[in-house]
This record gives C-alpha cells, sequence and structure tokens, in this order.
C-alpha cells in the first residue's frame, strides 16, 4: 500500500503555510483572500489546507487541478491557443486575491517531456504581464505568496527513493518531525536574517566566486539589499539577491542537475561576458538548456544564491528546485538563475521605480526564471565599495 501522509501531519503542514509563512510571517487574517492551487494527486492535502483557511477566518479559493491534462492541451492546441492570454480573468483574479499557496505535486514527473520545448516557452511568456502584476502587487505590500511541496509517488521514484523516504525529507526540511514548527521556523528566520543584515552593511561591488569549476565575477552594487529566508518557499533556507545583469563575467559549471517540464539537463555551463550567456553547454538535454536560455532576456542572471551548511535540513537530492536548490552538503549551495529579476531586492522603494529606473539599476525583466544549482567546494569573496576585500562564504558557511 503506497505510503499517504496522516492527516494530522498534514494539518500541522497547512498551519505552517496558514498561520506563519503567509502575510510575511504573521499568517492569514480573518476575511482574508487566499487562492489555493492544488493537484489531484496531492488530494489528501486539500482538507487540511481548507480547514487551516477556515479556522482563521479566512476566504479560500480552491482551484483542483486534475492530473494528466496538459500534455493534452499542448498536443492539440494550436499556436494562438497556447499564446492566448486571458487578460480579463487572471487580472481579476489577481485583484480577488491577498494570498495565494502553490503545491507542487506530480503524477507524472516525464508526462511534458515530448512536448516541443518551443511550445513551454510561448507559454510562459504568454503569463508574462501577469506575473509583472503580480510582483508589483507583491512589492507594494498587498499580496504574499507560498510554495510548497507535496510529494507523490513519481516524484519519489525519480529522486530515487521510496514515497516514506521522500516525505521524510519533507518533514524534516519542515520541522514537521517537531512539537511546534512555527517555532522553530521562527528561530531560523531570526538567524538567517542576522547575516542578511549584515551582508547587506557591507556595500558590496561585486563578488568573484572560485572553485575548480568556476571563475565567476557578480557584479552586486551597493543599492542592493540581500534577501533570505523568504515566507515565499516552504522551505526556504538561502540568501540571495539580483545582481546588475550587466556586470556578470567569466564562466561557471554546476554538479546538480536541473529539471524542468519532466527533463533533467545535466552538467550545465555557462560563459557570461557583460552579462550576457554567451557560451553554453549540458552532458545531457542541451537543445533543451538552449530553448530555454532563447527566451527573450532569460540569457542573463536574475538571482545569485548562497545555502549555509549550518541552517538546511535537505539531505538528499529530491528532483525539485524547491528543495534542490536549498540542500544541505558540507559545502551547502550555490545556485545562480537566470531570467527575470527580483526587483524588492533595491534598497529604496521597489514599488515606485519606473521601467527605465529599473533598466538603469541593471535588473532584468523576463517571462521566466531558471535556477541552477551547485554543491561544489567554492569560496566567495567580495569586493566593497572602498576597494577592500572579504571572504564572505567559504567551506559551505557565512564567515560573517
Amino acid at each position: 500500500m503506497s505510503y499517504v501522509p496522516s492527516y494530522e501531519l498534514l494539518k500541522k503542514y497547512a498551519d505552517v503555510l496558514v498561520k506563519f509563512a503567509l502575510r510575511s510571517g504573521e499568517g492569514v487574517k480573518k476575511d482574508d483572500v487566499v487562492f489555493v492551487e492544488i493537484p489531484e494527486c496531492a488530494k489528501p492535502f486539500y482538507l487540511p489546507l481548507q480547514k487551516a483557511l477556515l479556522d482563521v477566518g479566512a476566504h479560500p479559493i480552491m482551484q483542483y487541478l486534475p492530473d494528466g491534462v496538459t500534455k493534452h492541451f499542448f498536443d492539440n492546441a494550436s499556436d494562438e491557443q497556447i499564446a492566448f492570454y486571458p487578460q480579463h480573468f487572471l487580472h481579476g483574479k489577481l485583484e480577488e486575491m491577498t494570498h495565494v499557496i502553490w503545491v507542487i505535486a506530480e503524477a507524472d514527473k516525464h508526462d511534458l517531456e515530448e512536448v516541443d520545448p518551443k511550445k513551454l516557452t510561448a507559454r510562459m511568456f504568454s503569463r508574462k504581464e501577469y506575473r509583472k502584476r503580480q510582483n508589483q502587487k507583491e512589492i507594494a505590500g498587498e499580496l504574499t505568496r507560498v510554495l510548497c511541496l507535496y510529494g507523490t509517488q513519481a516524484m519519489a521514484d525519480e529522486a530515487g527513493m521510496s514515497l516514506e523516504d521522500y516525505w521524510q525529507e519533507i518533514i524534516k526540511a519542515c520541522y514537521l518531525d517537531l512539537d511546534d514548527p512555527i517555532a522553530e521556523w521562527r528561530k531560523t528566520f531570526t538567524e538567517i536574517e542576522t547575516i542578511k543584515n549584515r551582508l547587506t552593511a557591507l556595500s558590496i561591488e561585486y563578488v568573484h566566486v572560485t572553485w575548480p569549476d568556476a571563475d565567476l565575477k557578480i557584479k552586486i552594487w551597493k543599492d542592493r539589499q540581500r534577501l533570505g529566508c523568504e515566507w515565499r518557499n516552504i522551505p526556504s533556507f538561502e540568501i540571495f539577491t539580483s545582481p546588475d545583469r550587466r556586470g556578470t563575467d567569466w564562466r561557471i559549471r554546476f554538479d546538480q542537475p536541473l529539471y524542468r517540464y519532466g527533463k533533467m539537463v545535466k552538467w550545465i555551463y555557462l560563459k557570461f561576458e557583460n552579462g550576457v550567456v554567451v557560451d553554453y553547454d549540458a552532458t545531457e538535454n542541451k537543445e533543451f538548456l538552449k530553448e530555454i536560455i532563447a527566451t527573450p532576456n532569460a540569457n542573463k542572471v536574475w538571482e545569485f544564491s548562497l545555502t549555509d551548511s549550518r541552517f538546511s535540513h535537505i539531505t538528499k537530492f529530491m528532483a525539485e528546485t524547491l528543495y534542490d536548490e536549498n540542500v544541505w552538503g558540507p559545502q551547502g549551495n550555490t545556485h545562480i538563475a537566470v531570467g527575470s529579476a527580483f526587483n524588492d531586492t533595491y534598497k529604496g522603494d521597489a514599488h515606485k521605480l519606473t521601467e527605465k529606473e529599473i533598466a538603469d539599476l541593471g535588473f532584468n525583466e523576463c517571462a521566466t526564471h531558471t535556477d541552477i544549482i551547485s554543491t561544489a567546494p567554492r569560496t566567495v569573496t567580495a569586493t566593497l565599495t572602498d576597494g577592500t576585500e572579504k571572504i564572505i562564504y567559504q567551506n559551505g558557511k557565512f564567515t560573517l
């Protein structure tokens, strides 16, 4: 019989999302409108999530997604139907909701493997305006969101684990094995917040990342703040920023595979000049990597992130970016994302930035973002605005 987490465990999980993660650590309030997107294969999580929202007096809007229908759409839809943008529906939904919960769960990890990558990127590009408006609402403090994982047999198989072992990684990572996971999350967030503030106070001009497979210079600028352990993802242990996309140079190879639309891209290599990918390679699915980079503006860096090995409880490859970008290891992890930037890493009021100011600050706008991860040993040296150098990360830990 396949493993199914108990209702009590899933209710504890739902409480972490509803009573802690949303509203930036404060939890959902009475009369908040919460949009929940949950796949059919995560059905046991539906009622615990709905109950958690009803308990706090919120108004849940539950979108239940049938398994196995997405590939059918791409196989049968015309280019015009794929690119269709239901403006009034999407904008109305965005105006109505206060918070969003996205549940990641897949009944078939390879469902979209044979779909033309051009169709997938066209669909994502068609939703660019919706994501832009959503980000603007978030930056204005009028919307919060959280992403979480529900493990399925297909996901466990892809990671080479039993379903019960896969769930044990989720349980440990989210502190669901503790009597009071919310208290532990508050403690972790406080510790990471201390490091994050120390980094922001350094006024870093650029960082130099070195290890045997990397020699990468990333321009940060003094007008950037560091974000980290965000409530947007449960779990999350990273500290990150959106660099100046124009100031990334040299090369990097990633030892962790990238999963996207049922495809796995291995040993990705990227070379940058003036912030643009000028060369790339992969030992598997290189053509799919080419399609990702070919999306307008997806050939530029949008995020630079470090995870300290002292915080993460994720010990295994999960074949899912939400977890793999936070994976534990003796050397922690580094991940870089190509595509759209986080404008809220700007130290000033990001909500008031004009499009010209966004461009002048070196932020990147794109319909997609793709996180690529490495757990190899690395040293990160910061050059400050006064010209001095300081090692900020070494041996898997921040040195501040």
